[in-house]
């Protein structure tokens, strides 16, 4: 059996260290102190037993769990990231561990009035009866994706201890910079050399996903003209006007707050103005390929209609494509996905196979050669102080793990 204590013990001690990225940036990692974690599980991954453990300039880490079994087997990997998210702090996490939660709510901070209620949060119903680990309400708690590197550590460390579970090769990777877009930029597919692999990164107990987003930023920006306003008839161009007519002219309803399922949507994440200059920056998302072109080409015509307008360029607008749907990628390989969702069916748990709405470092090592399918590492409500894991979650999850690579070796 997988340790409960163990598991608990193994998680808090990595979302304690702050691994938070930056998208300003320019380095890989691209805050220092995610070296602090990388290294730390470098040393772990070594005192298991792995082999071939290895970390490069980038903080990329990749190890080894070779074959017991004496027939060809393909090697398969499971993949997570280490970094948290910039959308809050990641500093100073302190874990509070709800034993048998009561499905009632749950004070994180008392002081500042700050509450996880299944009210507003109804998935907390799901895990009645079972121990839950929250933040204190000051921080995010980093299941995403420190669940995920705790069940694949866990998972190796099982298997390393149990040789009578029968497996072939496993490649494990861990990434820097995920949250911020970058997690697979720097990967070696070929130094990995896995024939597939399972990124440990969804939510909700049962998820197994291989279609995802397409993803594109946009940077809009309106330039204006300054003069005295006692002066400006006629002559005072307001960017913040114009950024506004932009704004309301892109579909009303099709934002992340109105959209759900397959549906995609436009977001404005940012805005900075002033009068002579307005910056919007966008994401674009859609599931749909040809929907996805169709909403760049949409903001690229409105550009132009604003432009036409008034008679000149006061609106630019930049669009860089971001990663797209692996589904493209995983379907010729579906046989991967089967047995995922078979090793969960064999272990009592429903599979949930859904669209993420998002992506993940599978999207784009789907791109890079590596079909990459995502299975639930069990947090919720990721990205800030209302994050929790299930601990019977992230159990789950590390039986899913040992018994995908037991399937995977069985022979046909």
């Amino acid at each position: 059996m997988i340790s409960k204590e163990d598991i608990i013990k193994r998680f808090v001690s990595y979302v304690t260290v702050d691994t938070e990225s930056d998208p300003e940036s320019k380095t890989t990692p691209s805050t220092e102190k995610q070296w602090d974690l990388a290294n730390a599980l470098v040393d772990e991954l070594k005192a298991i037993g792995m082999q071939d453990v290895s970390i490069d300039e980038n903080a990329y880490i990749m190890a080894t769990l070779p074959s017991n079994v004496d027939h060809d087997v393909p090697t398969i990997g499971f993949v997570s990231h280490f970094d948290t998210s910039p959308d809050f702090t990641g500093a100073n996490v302190k874990p509070q561990i709800i034993d048998k939660y009561d499905g009632k709510d749950i004070v994180l901070n008392a002081a500042e009035n700050i509450v996880l209620s299944p009210d507003y949060f109804e998935d907390l119903l799901l895990y009645k009866g079972q121990t839950l680990i929250t933040t204190d309400g000051t921080t995010l708690l980093g299941a995403d994706d420190k669940a995920g590197i705790t069940e694949i550590v866990s998972a190796m460390e099982y298997l390393i201890q149990n040789p009578q579970i029968k497996h072939g090769p496993i490649r494990v990777g861990f990434t820097p910079d995920e949250e911020i877009g970058r997690g697979a930029h720097k990967f070696d597919v070929e130094k990995f050399g896995a024939d597939w692999a399972y990124t440990m990164d969804g939510s909700q107990i049962g998820e197994l996903e291989y279609e995802n987003f397409n993803a594109a930023g946009a940077k809009v920006r309106i330039k204006g003209k300054i003069v005295h306003p006692g002066y400006a008839k006629g002559k005072l161009v307001n960017s913040m006007y114009i950024a506004t007519e932009f704004i309301n002219s892109l579909p009303r309803l099709e934002t992340p707050e109105h959209t759900e399922g397959y549906e995609g949507f436009f977001h404005l994440y940012s805005m900075h103005g002033e009068v002579e200059d307005t910056v919007l920056q966008y994401i674009i998302r859609d599931h749909d390929r040809e929907h996805f072109e169709a909403r760049k080409e949409v903001m690229l015509k409105l550009t132009e209609e604003i432009n036409s307008q008034y008679g000149r360029e006061v609106v630019t607008i930049e669009i860089e494509d971001q990663y797209y749907n692996m589904k493209e990628k995983v379907e010729p390989v579906m046989h991967i996905v089967d047995i995922a969702e078979e090793a969960m069916k064999q272990l009592g748990i429903k599979p949930l196979i859904k669209a993420i709405r998002g992506g993940t470092d599978g999207s784009q090592l789907s791109y890079m050669g590596l079909p990459c399918p995502n299975i639930f590492a069990g947090g919720h409500n990721f990205h800030g102080r209302y994050e929790y894991v299930p601990v019977e979650s992230m159990i789950r999850a590390t039986e899913v793990i040992c018994k995908i690579a037991e399937l995977t070796a069985q022979k046909k």
